[in-house]
């Protein structure tokens, strides 16, 4: 069994409220989206874990169909948490269905039979009784926000979710989803998505309508999937994401112009005595309805570099302005 750090509390991770909910979140959280699926290293997945949780970050993001394959990262996920039971009730775990998990035509959407399906599942694959935080991980068009809202009110109403979100919607459905929740008496607590430096198509309303209703904000891919890092400042890496021909980042998007804004960003950070990645995510949790990035990491020594951009979160008026003539 494995026994937390003492002092795991004692400064180490800011937290913020969520929204206008009672739940704080730590300022980092973990993204189980790579490394741990069943080809990964389950010894390197077990002490990342760990390390994350001494070093008071509390909060761990999965998704029905993080792996590779599908449900493999819950699995991963659900042998390392045995080891660490004891711990759960300080722990907020956080699951999501909306893309394709099995064949046939329930396969993936917000569709009442696929999402009441997919919350049995995760559970069963991670060994818990309930999950803190389930998403409705994508707007289906095929399916009224209606019944997908009522789905997630009833998984809370069953105990097997505390809180729902919602991830990758856009504007006008955000507005009517968090107008239902809460006409079902399941306020909306979180809304997931992508957001950095090169990606920030949430500030054009979706923060606005978060505010509004009193919503936070967890960003995903806050590195640009290590492109906002030192990552490939010396060209693409063997075994970096990058370099996956099948994976998420592709080479194409490496361009000299995107690697110069990356030069010109890390001279900024390293005047500021951070890395860029810390640079990063600090600018991401500097806006007011971020409540919390998610890191994905390949070493515990890679999650322990990017906690520590919490230790400084405020810009200068100067250097926001130096950032924002590089972005442009």
């Amino acid at each position: 069994m494995y026994t937390a750090k003492n002092d795991r509390y004692e400064g180490k991770m800011p937290y913020e409220r969520c929204g206008k909910s009672g739940l704080y979140l730590p300022k980092i959280a973990l993204g189980l989206w790579h490394n741990f699926g069943e080809m990964d290293d389950y010894a390197n997945a077990e002490k990342i874990i760990h390390k994350a949780f001494d070093n008071g970050i509390t909060h761990f993001d999965l998704a029905n169909g993080y792996g590779p394959g599908p449900g493999a990262a819950e699995i991963t996920f659900g042998k390392i948490l045995k080891g660490m039971k004891n711990y759960r009730d300080e722990m907020i775990v956080s699951t999501k269905a909306g893309y394709k998990m099995w064949e046939g035509p329930y396969q993936d959407g917000g569709s009442r039979k696929y999402l009441m399906s997919s919350i049995d599942q995760s559970l069963q694959r991670m060994g818990l009784d309930y999950v803190d935080i389930f998403y409705s991980h994508r707007y289906d068009p095929n399916t009224p926000v209606e019944e997908t809202a009522m789905a997630l009110s009833d998984i809370v109403r069953q105990g097997k979710a505390l809180y729902v979100g919602i991830s990758n919607y856009p504007v006008e459905a955000t507005r009517k989803m968090l107008w239902l929740l809460a006409e079902n008496k399941t306020p909306c607590l979180i809304y997931q998505g992508k957001y950095n430096m090169f990606v920030r198509d949430a500030e054009q309303g979706l923060f606005d309508v978060l505010r509004e209703s009193g919503v936070g904000y967890i960003a995903f891919s806050p590195l640009a999937q290590g492109i906002l890092s030192d990552k490939y400042m010396k060209g693409i890496p063997k075994n970096s994401r990058a370099a996956n021909p099948n994976g998420f980042l592709q080479r194409e998007e490496i361009t000299s112009s995107v690697m110069d804004k990356v030069m010109r960003l890390n001279e900024i950070a390293q005047q500021r005595g951070q890395t860029l990645s810390q640079m990063a995510l600090a600018w991401v949790l500097r806006n007011d309805v971020v409540c919390t990035a998610l890191v994905g990491v390949s070493s515990p020594k890679q999650l322990e570099i990017n906690m520590k951009a919490a230790q400084n979160m405020t810009f200068t008026g100067e250097e926001m302005m130096l950032i924002e003539d590089i972005l442009r």
